[in-house]
């Protein structure tokens, strides 16, 4: 009773759209308003980056400019050590988001400057220089002609004057001629290399899904047990609710798992261990289990039986009829020496 539960997080959970994963991270994506910063996937998924230098990199971009985030400063600012804090460093400084510069200052001093860039590779691409457009040339605007100075008669004749009780009619003004709306500037060219895709099109032609395993004589009995295992699966695991459609297609897979002698609970056990949460298609997962653990059949007892060892010929021991000295041979006689020497007496004797 006394463990806090955050109904928050279970209410934000039930409001995501489309179904969620059954393992891995669920990602509740509130968009930033104040107070973030921006970090690219290069950086928070470099496989060639610790952890740690990573973090420290984040923590290094959301600091203001100017910061000081030498090695003791870092140290008195996060709980890592210095130790640690210099190898994330130099990992940093290898792979270009962090360059360290030593500046001689105008009154003699020597510091060294630290420069971050949080894409450094955007550094290597070719840039070009946006040129603005010229602004447009308005011819200067017409002036007035000087008025001409009154003829002489006309500056003697006296003016009539004004009745009061009749209002002199004004003649409408004509209406202003319409603004033209200026044109909109041309766009910029853009300072940066059009983004290639570095991931190729996949080319290979996907192999077509392995068939359902059938077994070599689809029998009433083998059909009827088959069946029935598929219909029952409902009751070892509620999410294995197949029509009959499902089960018509399955049953010769389920037939050929009975042909090799397996036995139905070992069957039911490889079909309902181990589900998906949430299981979308029953059916598919079915047919993919069926057709990829399918076992080999049995071995009969000659399988099993070791096998003959190849009996090896033996050449037994003789004795020699001569010498008395044994030696192998097939059958009784003389050995080699005395066999030689045979040989050698009748042919001395003939010389």
């Amino acid at each position: 009773m006394d463990t806090p539960q955050n109904t928050a997080l279970t209410r934000a959970l039930t409001e995501l759209p489309g179904p969620l994963p059954a393992r891995g991270v669920i990602h509740i994506v509130i968009p930033h308003t104040d107070r973030f910063t921006v970090v690219g996937n290069h950086l928070a998924q470099h496989a060639g980056l610790s952890t740690v230098a990573v973090g420290l990199a984040v923590r290094i971009q959301s600091l203001p400019q100017g910061t000081e985030i030498g090695i003791k400063a870092l140290a008195a600012r996060f709980p890592e050590g210095e130790k640690l804090i210099a190898a994330a460093l130099r990992e940093l400084e290898a792979h270009g988001y962090l360059r360290r510069a030593v500046t001689n200052l105008p009154n003699g001093r020597i510091v060294t400057r630290t420069v971050f860039c949080n894409q450094p590779t955007a550094l290597l691409r070719p840039r070009v220089v946006a040129q603005r457009p010229a602004p447009p040339q308005t011819s200067p605007p017409a002036q007035d002609p000087a008025p001409e100075p009154p003829a002489p008669e006309a500056a003697a004749a006296p003016q009539a004057p004004a009745l009061p009780d009749v209002q002199q009619e004004q003649e409408p003004e004509a209406p202003a001629p319409l603004e033209q709306e200026p044109e909109a500037p041309a766009p910029a060219p853009q300072d940066h290399a059009p983004f290639v895709a570095r991931v190729p099109p996949p080319t290979a032609p996907r192999q077509p899904p392995p068939p359902l395993p059938q077994p070599r004589e689809l029998t009433a009995e083998l059909d009827r047990a088959a069946t029935a295992l598929l219909s029952d699966l409902r009751r070892h695991a509620r999410q294995l609710v197949l029509s009959e459609n499902d089960i018509r297609q399955l049953a010769p897979a389920v037939a050929a798992w009975l042909e090799r002698d397996t036995h139905p609970d070992t069957i039911r056990h490889t079909l309902t261990n181990d589900l998906p949460q949430p299981l979308r298609h029953p059916a598919k997962l079915l047919k993919h289990r069926l057709t990829v653990l399918l076992p080999p059949p049995l071995p009969g007892a000659d399988d099993l039986a070791a096998p003959a060892r190849p009996r090896i010929a033996v050449t037994p021991f003789q004795t020699c009829d001569g010498c008395e000295r044994a030696f192998r041979a097939p059958t009784p006689g003389h050995c080699r020496d005395c066999r030689n020497a045979h040989a050698h007496g009748p042919a001395q004797a003939a010389a």
